[in-house]
């Protein structure tokens, strides 16, 4: 297939899956703990036994909050396509291969990487369980991916509670044929330069699968709801704005802790990160490890790892795109963030253009196809 543009940062939510997708394919001894579906006064959403909240069936982003027009403008120009409209119908595109190449073409888009099932570990809240529904949305992916499988990637996703039952996975999905790895990234997870995530580096070494880390909200989402009124949309705005900075924690510590000097095949992506923060924090690192962190074992600048083994992927940054020269051309991969609010489908072509327009073609076509194309193997 001949790809023009390839979206690095893509979803399949929670809300969008089958309602008995769970319960149907757990084991006997998992069943009662899995997710499943009941009505509610908005319509069905997800729940579990102990009061789970899983997010509105066909609702708005990884939670599945309620879609309420003229609140976000360009979750409104998602609706416009009929997009929620159909999920309370119970007409699942994004979870639909065929629907959803339909919703890619839409866009202008030939191939895309789909992130998971984002933040249900951590409101799931049952380590013992979370494993198991892995399990289960990680083979669902495996025959969703095999409708098309030259224009849609799926990534694994794998528990951050259970380093055993991670790494586990992670040999597990790798046989399945899925082209990458996510952990699901949460407060609650101990930091990635903590020695308990061994186990998964030399997993991820041996599987040879890319992983990825998925930005996450700047602030707990219980910290956000204790808030009422003006103060709490007060709070929101803080965690939108900073939301994607946040990788930075991640970026050091893999970085610090040696994880890129001792497994030096080991490739990361970060999914909607932005780019514009990054040759901020290289600088930082590099000037740091040059001036009283030598003795962390690593041979080259930080800023090296970066561009030899990481990756990062925005969907509207026209700040980064005036710094590629300082991020690394090969480092960055475009993504519409479809479904999302912080997305621009179905108007990618009209983000793009905004925000490269000032860059050469040969340097466009990396970022929005080459790079991820060669990434996940769709581009020798």
């Amino acid at each position: 297939m001949r790809y023009r543009r390839i979206s690095a940062d893509c979803h399949i939510d929670f809300p969008w899956l089958p309602a008995d997708l769970f319960t149907a394919n757990a084991s006997s001894a998992m069943k009662d703990r899995m997710p499943y579906v009941v009505e509610g006064p908005d319509g069905p959403y997800w729940t579990t036994k102990k009061g789970a909240g899983l997010g509105l069936v066909g609702g708005l982003g990884s939670s599945g909050q309620k879609y309420v027009p003229g609140q976000n403008q360009r979750v409104d120009v998602m609706a416009s396509t009929g997009l929620f409209a159909d999920g309370r119908k119970g007409i699942r595109r994004p979870a639909d291969p065929e629907l959803r190449i339909a919703d890619m073409e839409r866009d202008g888009v030939d191939a895309e990487v789909m992130f998971g099932i984002l933040g249900a570990a951590t409101r799931l809240a049952d380590h013992e369980a979370a494993p198991e529904m892995f399990r289960i949305y990680n083979d669902w992916l495996v025959d969703f991916c095999g409708h098309h499988p030259d224009r849609q990637v799926g990534l694994a996703c794998l528990p951050y509670g259970d380093i055993d039952a991670a790494v586990a996975e992670a040999y597990r999905v790798a046989k399945r044929g899925l082209r990458g790895l996510e952990l699901s990234c949460s407060w609650e997870m101990e930091p990635m330069w903590h020695p308990m995530w061994e186990p998964l580096w030399r997993a991820v070494n041996d599987v040879n699968l890319p992983l990825h880390f998925h930005t996450f909200p700047s602030l707990p989402q219980s910290v956000r709801d204790r808030q009422t009124g003006l103060t709490r949309r007060a709070a929101f705005f803080t965690s939108v704005a900073g939301f994607q900075m946040n990788l930075v924690n991640i970026l050091a510590a893999v970085i610090g802790a040696g994880v890129l000097e001792r497994y030096p095949n080991i490739r990361i992506s970060f999914g909607e990160s932005g780019i514009g923060w990054i040759p901020y924090a290289l600088d930082r690192m590099d000037f740091e490890w040059e001036d009283r962190f030598r003795d962390l074992g690593l041979k080259m600048r930080p800023s090296e790892y970066w561009r030899r083994q990481c990756k990062a992927t925005f969907q509207f940054d026209p700040i980064g795109t005036k710094l590629i020269d300082d991020i690394g051309v090969e480092t960055l991969m475009w993504g519409s963030d479809y479904p999302h609010p912080d997305g621009v489908w179905p108007q990618s072509s009209k983000y793009i253009a905004e925000q490269f327009g000032h860059l050469p073609p040969d340097v466009v076509s990396k970022i929005t196809c080459e790079n991820a194309g060669k990434f996940y193997g769709l581009i020798n």
